[in-house]
């Protein structure tokens, strides 16, 4: 059966995290680490060979079928019993060998060709002609790009033959890379091949597969595009599970078979076929065969959705519920898709917010759906995340299971959360963590999650239009008029500041006291320049600050143990995975601070620098064996470590003294700034004759200019100048060397330091010094946003209301008069 597995099979299991483990690697021949960073840009700079021939819907295919052909050559080449078979002429080094050859491009296609017969990858792989002059070039130019593209691929970097940590996808993330890129490029109408992993990922985790999810289930996607939403629900399931796809468009199919060998999923069922009109995948009976998962990202609004097909008298009953307009197939793949859904199944389905409230047909569907209880959850997702459209959409949730018994759904209102990349909007890692929480839970949250009664859809004629359940708007900032004819900030606003009065009760005691006579209004009792002093130092702010900051010294001593055993073949992503639950663990519930919002400072930086980092520590382990260093000598990792880190550790006297020269150089600096500026003018004392042809002062120079004036007594100022010039010159010249000798010095020490260091400093280094230092100043800064918030708001409203308005009405009018005066004595 074909199986994909969420844990790689054929490795061995990854190491659980011991402070028992060894901490000292073994000497290894082994290839360095493959950065993900660095493995991203040289893919992407291979695509810069192929751009001004053809749009990015059409290089892609290039591009990937060499990534392929790569992948396959290193992991398998020479291996009897490989899941790819490698035949002699296909593998890499025989394309390298290539280069250069007048019939690169047809040599290139026999080669892919071979590979393709030998491993029934026939219209997969070799769909794409690299012997096409309209594409590629003619002549020397074909040979010149097409060598250029294999070169790049074969950059010692791109070993993948020792690069796969347990657990870790090295090169499925890279294909994900390359498709999120080729679907930005592609433009509107081509981008629909990919659907975002940020919004793939809320998707299979919302199906609830777990720990506990049988290999035997299986998994479908009728719309499936090049594979990913299929993948993501793979990765959820540590036994296996059964993947099926289907995709309409050849190339397309092709990606996706592809990816699925990319993933190491090389028994992933994919067929080509209109998934409404001919749906492939039938039990012995002939009819549609059911599946445990569904997941899909149909076309959204298709207008020639029943081609082919006579929904009245469907043969499968896809129907029963109603037919879908002629001209928008949306209702129809969601039709469908209940249908091959098992009487125990659950299926997330992304369609446009047009499903939620269109009438006719349409609604009469989405009654009867509603009112069999099949819909468990609506998830409203930002605008402008798909490729292809910026409209907004939304994941229905079916759930078989409990349908009967179902009297609600389940709304969600999560479009505000994500960011801006590019001229598209992202689902951060929060964001999705959010959704799947707040859906697991079944939790209600204000402006954004509660469970309505079908009653009250009922009431809305089944309307599900999100807004009509969920005020997602922002409370409006209403203005006192009797406040600003009066004065006094109104109470209501202090009193919506209450989230922070809960924990700093005696800070609104401090800032505020009742206004006599005016029981809706209080004051100000500080100056407004002082409000932000007056709440940093009140002791309650204090504790909070400590509160908070034990909660991350917890998290961190915690987090270390298990840091400080990582070891080779240990599994990355499970890492970060353990890392984010726990740090959410640790700041649910703190006042204030939104544990979100620290879970996603540690996805930034595991995406910005621990990720390499730990990958490398992973397949290298803490130490690295230098290229040219002595056979067998393993050494620290200098990626891991930058040199100013040793520095800060062990020399902090050493470079407190080069910065205090520093201090001492830029002092003279500025001086000699100041003279030129005050005597360097055209007639000054600092003038053209004492500069070179580039009209700057130089020591040569200016000594030159003193020799020219000495004697003359009418030159007797701008020799004091020249003299104090070079006086400062030389000073400045002086502390230059001085700070040279003393880096050079700091240097010597630091680099000894650096060979010298034991395991134990090593991992203080990069665990203390580098990840955890920068970790403890994003979560200061979360606390800092407390502050500024709290200061802001209490600021805004003191300079609201601090003149009321007669008082503005009578200085306008005493400085009316006042100019009137002035204006008839100037005779006006």
């Amino acid at each position: 059966m074909p199986r994909c597995y969420g844990r790689r099979s054929g490795y061995a299991p990854a190491r659980v995290f011991s402070p028992f483990s060894d901490l000292s690697d073994p000497p290894r021949p082994r290839s360095m680490a493959v950065k993900k960073s660095e493995l991203y840009a040289s893919l992407w700079k291979s695509c810069d060979e192929l751009r001004g021939g053809m749009d990015a819907s059409q290089y892609k295919d290039y591009v990937l079928v060499l990534l392929f052909m790569k992948y396959v050559s290193d992991r398998y080449a020479g291996d009897p019993d490989g899941q790819i078979f490698v035949p002699e002429g296909s593998r890499f080094s025989d394309l390298v060998a290539l280069k250069g050859n007048k019939d690169i491009g047809d040599k290139l296609n026999t080669a892919i060709t071979a590979l393709a017969e030998e491993n029934d990858l026939n219209g997969i792989i070799n769909l794409v002609d690299f012997n096409d002059p309209d594409k590629l070039g003619k002549g020397r130019e074909m040979v010149d790009r097409l060598s250029n593209l294999i070169g790049i691929f074969n950059a010692p970097g791109l070993d993948f033959s020792g690069n796969r940590a347990e657990g870790d996808d090295l090169l499925g993330d890279a294909y994900e890379f390359l498709m999120r890129h080729f679907a930005t490029e592609s433009g509107k109408s081509k981008g629909q091949f990919y659907t975002p992993a940020e919004v793939s990922t809320v998707m299979a985790r919302l199906l609830g597969i777990g720990a506990d999810t049988p290999a035997s289930r299986s998994a479908h996607d009728p719309t499936c595009g090049s594979g990913s939403l299929l993948l993501k629900v793979a990765a959820e399931a540590p036994h296996g599970l059964t993947l099926y796809g289907q995709e309409m468009d050849n190339a397309t199919s092709a990606l996706a078979k592809m990816n699925m060998i990319l993933h190491d999923c090389t028994t992933g069922a994919i067929e080509k076929g209109n998934t409404l009109s001919s749906p492939q995948f039938r039990d012995a009976a002939g009819q549609l065969k059911t599946f445990d998962y569904v997941v899909a990202n149909p076309p959204f609004s298709s207008k020639a959705w029943s081609n082919g097909l006579q929904p009245q008298d469907d043969e499968f009953g896809r129907f029963v519920y109603g037919v879908p307009p002629e001209k928008n197939g949306d209702y129809a793949f969601l039709l469908h898709i209940l249908k091959v859904l098992k009487s125990t199944g659950r299926a997330a389905v992304i369609l446009p917010h047009g499903v939620l409230f269109r009438g006719g047909a349409e609604g009469l569907i989405r009654q009867r759906l509603l009112k069999q209880g099949f819909i468990q959850t609506l998830i409203g997702l930002p605008a402008n995340l798909f490729y292809g459209t910026g409209i907004p959409a939304c994941i229905l949730v079916l759930d078989k299971s409990q349908a009967a018994t179902r009297d609600s759904v389940f709304v969600v209102d999560a479009s505000r959360g994500f960011r801006k990349d590019g001229n598209k909007n992202r689902l951060r890692a929060q964001d999705i963590h959010r959704i799947v929480d707040v859906v697991t839970r079944q939790g209600e949250a204000e402006r954004y999650a509660r469970r309505v009664p079908l009653a009250e859809i009922e009431a809305n004629d089944w309307n599900l239009n999100i807004p009509r359940y969920i005020d997602g708007s922002e409370p409006e900032d209403l203005q006192d008029i009797e406040a600003h004819l009066r004065g006094g900030i109104p109470r209501r606003d202090i009193d919506a500041l209450q989230r922070y009065w809960a924990v700093f009760p005696g800070v609104r005691a401090a800032l505020f006291e009742d206004l006599a006579g005016r029981p809706g209004h209080v004051r100000l009792k500080v100056p407004a320049a002082e409000i932000r002093a007056a709440i940093f130092g009140h002791a309650e702010f204090t504790a909070f600050n400590a509160t908070v900051s034990g909660r991350f010294a917890a998290w961190r001593e915690e987090s270390t143990v298990g840091l400080r055993a990582l070891a080779v073949g240990d599994a990355a992503r499970a890492l970060v995975r353990a890392l984010g639950e726990s740090i959410l663990a640790r700041f649910e519930g703190a006042p204030l601070i939104d544990a979100y919002d620290v879970y996603q400072h540690l996805m930034d930086y595991w995406d910005e620098v621990m990720q390499d980092d730990v990958s490398q520590i992973v397949q290298d382990g803490w130490r690295a064996q230098r290229p040219g260093a002595t056979a067998g000598r393993m050494e620290p990792n200098t990626d891991l470590i930058p040199m100013p880190l040793v520095v800060a550790r062990y020399f902090a006297a050493d470079a407190a003294w080069v910065a205090e020269l520093e201090t001492v150089r830029d002092g003279f600096t500025r001086l000699l700034e100041e003279l030129e500026e005050e005597h360097g003018g055209e007639d000054g004392l600092l003038g053209a004759e004492a500069r070179t042809d580039k009209g700057k002062l130089t020591a040569l120079s200016v000594k030159a200019r003193l020799k020219a004036i000495k004697g003359d007594p009418g030159a007797a100022d701008e020799r004091v100048q020249l003299e104090a010039w070079l006086a400062l010159n030389d000073q400045e010249a002086d502390a230059g060397r001085r700070i040279k000798d003393a880096r050079k010095a700091l240097e010597t020490k630091a680099a000894r330091q650096y060979a010298a260091l034991t395991d134990d400093e090593i991992r203080a280094l990069v665990i203390d010094d580098k990840w955890m230092t920068r970790l403890a100043a994003d979560v200061q800064s979360e606390l800092d946003r407390v502050s500024q918030g709290l200061t802001g708001r209490v600021r805004e409203l003191g300079e609201r209301y601090a003149v009321p308005l007669p008082a503005l009405i009578s200085e306008i009018e005493y400085i009316s008069t006042k100019t009137s005066l002035n204006l008839k004595a100037m005779g006006l």
